[in-house]
């Protein structure tokens, strides 16, 4: 079966869930409120990993909606995305890397999801404008990498995945290409099944190496089936890395993250960061874990891997730079620094800033109150 037909399969409506997890009308209503604003979309495979006994099951709490997400806290562009678009579609924010954001589909609608504004729900801001985007990559000689995002990469046709590499492959000031995508994790079939995705990516890896960067978040997300998309990646030359986002009521257990580490290192996937959630309007009261407590679990973590484990980073990504947490000091003072900037000022800057009490997030102005080291 392909993985078009598995996505047919998809349960995207309050009252398929209804038996599953015993709501009542009323329930289902508000429900079905909550699906007009923010869609749902869980493919049949990751819907068979909850244990409906469970109401705190992980795997559920990052698939079907809950009442929380109607919370207008937040914004929906916690990262500045807007600021950085430079063609629709287009973002230029860090000097060597461009991102494309080639879909608004992903096979699973994660409700933690930071484009919450975009995926499902418009494709205002996907890269319509293929020749003015590889023009504009050819122009900028500093450009050394490109980043194919959405949405999921992955839910684009194999056609449009050609097209991409075949365009950027070339370019000799790119050292490498990724994609964004969390298919292994939430549709394996997407890869495993698909051998002529397999082709396409294997004849790009003799020109260019690419990378896969994906979301594994806990543990039970490592299946015989996810491990198996993840080796068919592997054995064609692609280098995946794995992007952690802390997630408060899922993995922020020093015996969870530690232990989907651990799972990570042992099949080849690289830790890469573990994120801070972002205070996005439907996700911030949900998920967020306050900076103080996140930084004592992922260290905890951290404390029961070897040398491979412990290369992940900690890190938020702020409008102003993708800004490493780098421990606490006295006073409920945390120290920082930025592991990319936006602005060159900023490039490695460490930098001392006091908290409050379960502070989840820098402001858009914290640059009062640091204090540059």
């Amino acid at each position: 079966m392909s993985w078009n037909v598995h996505l047919l399969e998809n349960v995207t409506e309050a009252k398929q869930l209804q038996q599953l997890i015993k709501m009542r009308p009323e329930e289902v209503s508000k429900m079905e409120e909550i699906l007009k604003r923010y869609p749902m979309s869980i493919p049949q495979y990751y819907l068979s990993l909850i244990d409906f006994q469970d109401p705190e099951d992980p795997i559920r709490k990052m698939c079907i909606p809950s009442v929380q997400e109607t919370d207008i806290g937040g914004t929906f562009d916690t990262s500045g995305e807007s600021d950085n678009t430079v063609i629709t579609g287009m973002q230029h924010k860090y000097s060597q890397t461009a991102m494309v954001l080639s879909t608004s589909q992903c096979a699973m609608y994660c409700r933690h999801c930071f484009r919450k504004r975009l995926v499902g729900l418009s494709d205002q801001e996907i890269a319509t404008y293929f020749e003015k985007i590889l023009e504009y990559i050819k122009n900028h000689k500093e450009i050394n990498n490109v980043l194919i995002s959405g949405g999921d990469a992955f839910l684009n046709d194999n056609a449009t995945i050609k097209k991409y590499l075949d365009a950027l492959c070339p370019i000799d000031h790119l050292d490498f290409i990724r994609f964004g995508t969390r298919s292994p994790v939430v549709l394996p079939a997407r890869i495993y099944d698909d051998f002529e995705l397999l082709s396409i990516l294997k004849d790009a890896c003799t020109q260019k190496q690419i990378y896969v960067v994906t979301q594994f978040n806990h543990p039970k997300e490592l299946t015989p089936q996810s491990l198996k998309a993840i080796k068919c990646l592997q054995e064609i030359g692609i280098v995946i890395k794995n992007q952690t986002v802390l997630l408060k009521g899922i993995n922020d257990d020093p015996s969870v993250l530690g232990n989907l580490l651990k799972g990570l290192t042992q099949c080849g996937v690289v830790p890469y960061y573990i994120f801070q959630c972002r205070p996005v309007t439907g996700v911030k009261g949900q998920f967020q874990v306050p900076l103080e407590k996140g930084y004592e679990i992922i260290e905890a973590a951290k404390n029961r891997q070897n040398g491979q484990g412990k290369c992940v980073k900690y890190a938020m990504s702020h409008k102003t730079g993708k800004i490493e947490i780098l421990g606490r000091l006295p006073d409920n003072r945390m120290l920082f620094k930025y592991h990319q900037a936006k602005k060159v000022k900023n490039n490695s800057r460490i930098f001392i800033l006091p908290l409050k009490e379960g502070q989840c997030w820098l402001d858009d102005d914290f640059d009062k109150n640091k204090k540059i080291c």
